[in-house]
């Protein structure tokens, strides 16, 4: 039996799954917490690797690896391979400014042109803008810049600083793959290449892509920052040196190109063209598989790419599962008791609506926002209502993102509902109706680590492997337009 491992490295954890490559069957897991912040030393992702890999019995009997993360993130190394400061993460605002600076620049369309994406404070290239000019002295230093789950792909290659890595700093081993590179807005997924001309606006240095075809060591320009190369679904690299403090990791371990978080869900779910998932976690995205790139001028769809060689449109909002959290400590009920009592209110909730805002919206971009609560008489003003209300609500926020992306022609067939949020027992009809169409709920799972899973086991064969989803629940389309109808009459 081949063994696969697949890792993801999120903002608050590693989790690190070891599966049956002919199956997908888990067959054991570990898991380690990480610092929390917005800006975190990636020595401290490391550790929780380690610890999680021998939480889940090591890598020994493990043929393939494969690593998803957080996206986003920026990684800036020198010429020893060594951090320059503390990566700033894809929830880090403080480039702001620096996104707003690149779009005046560049414009808004030209951005979605080249990249598919328009510059926001989680994307990368606002991040080392923002490097540029409030750190020049670490900005002049940077030789490299990494993506969490490159960095952390070449680490448990064997590369790393001098005296802590057994191969030591050679850049031109770095790597990362479609989807995550799609999230730095220097990259393009509809031509499949980095837009050097961006990068330099970005940190004002000139940049190429690693190259070991040149050798084992940094043989390119040195003058230019090293971007990772880009490996394709199907391409691998390889462990090149054991690496004693993590258990089992071994030369010679196939390695997976990994992935962003939300393309490793979607391949952990095997979701394909016309599947939307749309993840209810503390904020809430829609992404779509499409066969085709996406480009939108107005920011509102982030063209990435997806880790299976075609594309995933995507939206983001702040407002998800904490709207349900909030209505439900008003309502002094448990989020069962949420749920029994939506279910008692009628579609549309008498006219209730909930617009939940409550701290600012990314989707639409309402930064200033507060939640407002409209639609109120004297026989509507229920506690049924109330929380019917704020499902509802936050499901048509979820919805509009969704709208967002079938306008650029991208279809939805079918809705994989994941999150926290979505075993409430009135969250899976209620988006039914909200979404009108099939809504499928899987089963609860580590999917991005399963994906990257799906990714060295792909590695392994010729084909990406079809492991089975379980269902924990599914509901038929059963469009209500009243409640989108009032929700936006009321917006």
């Amino acid at each position: 039996m081949a063994l696969v491992a697949g890792v993801d490295s999120s903002t608050q954890s590693c989790k690190v799954l070891i599966v049956d490559a002919a199956s997908g069957r888990v067959v054991r897991e570990g898991r380690a917490g990480h610092p929390e912040g917005t800006e975190v030393d990636p020595a401290a992702w490391w550790s929780a690797l380690q610890d999680a890999v021998e939480a889940a019995g090591g890598l020994d009997d493990v043929d393939a690896i494969s690593v998803g993360g957080q996206q986003h993130g920026m990684v800036v190394l020198d010429a020893a391979g060594h951090v320059i400061r503390d990566a700033l993460l894809w929830n880090d605002t403080r480039s702001a400014p620096a996104a707003a600076a690149l779009i005046d620049e560049v414009g808004a369309e030209e951005y979605a042109r080249r990249t598919g994406v328009v510059p926001v404070a989680s994307f990368t290239a606002t991040k080392l803008r923002w490097l540029r000019d409030a750190e020049p002295e670490n900005a002049a230093r940077v030789a490299a810049v990494a993506l969490p789950h490159d960095w952390l792909t070449w680490r448990l290659r064997g590369y790393g600083p001098e005296g802590q890595s057994p191969l030591g700093p050679q850049l031109e081993q770095l790597t990362t793959d479609r989807s995550d590179a799609s999230g730095t807005a220097y990259w393009s997924a509809s031509t499949g290449e980095y837009d050097l001309d961006l990068v330099e606006r970005t940190l004002g240095r000139p940049a190429r892509v690693a190259d070991p075809a040149g050798g084992l060591h940094n043989s390119g320009d040195p003058a230019r920052v090293v971007l990772p190369r880009v490996l394709n679904p199907h391409d691998s690299v390889a462990v090149d040196a054991e690496t004693p403090e993590l258990s089992g990791c071994r030369s010679g371990i196939v390695v997976g190109p990994g992935a962003g978080d939300n393309a490793g869900a979607a391949l952990g779910l095997g979701a394909r063209p016309g599947d939307v998932v749309v993840s209810i976690g503390t904020s809430g995205t829609v992404y779509a598989v499409s066969a085709d790139p996406v480009a939108d001028a107005q920011g509102t769809v982030a063209g990435f790419a997806d880790a299976a060689g075609a594309h995933l449109p995507l939206v983001a909002t702040l407002n998800a599962a904490r709207v349900l959290d909030a209505v439900a400590r008003l309502l002094g009920v448990d989020h069962d008791g949420l749920a029994t009592l939506a279910l008692a209110a009628q579609p549309g909730a008498e006219g209730l609506v909930l617009h939940p805002y409550f701290e600012g919206e990314r989707t639409p971009n309402l930064p200033d926002a507060t939640a407002t609560l409209a639609g109120l008489t004297l026989a509507s003003t229920t506690r049924e209502n109330l929380a019917r209300a704020a499902i509802e609500g936050m499901l048509c926020g979820l919805a509009d993102g969704l709208d967002a992306i079938t306008g650029l022609g991208v279809p939805a067939e079918r809705i994989l509902l994941i999150g926290g949020a979505a075993r409430s027992a009135a969250v899976g009809p209620v988006a039914a109706q909200v979404f009108g169409v099939p809504v499928v709920i899987p089963e609860p799972g580590e999917y991005v680590a399963l994906g990257a899973a799906a990714q060295a086991a792909w590695a392994l064969g010729d084909a990406r492997p079809e492991w089975p989803v379980a269902t924990w629940a599914e509901h038929p389309a059963d469009a209500r337009p009243v409640i989108r109808e009032q929700y936006a009459a009321q917006g």
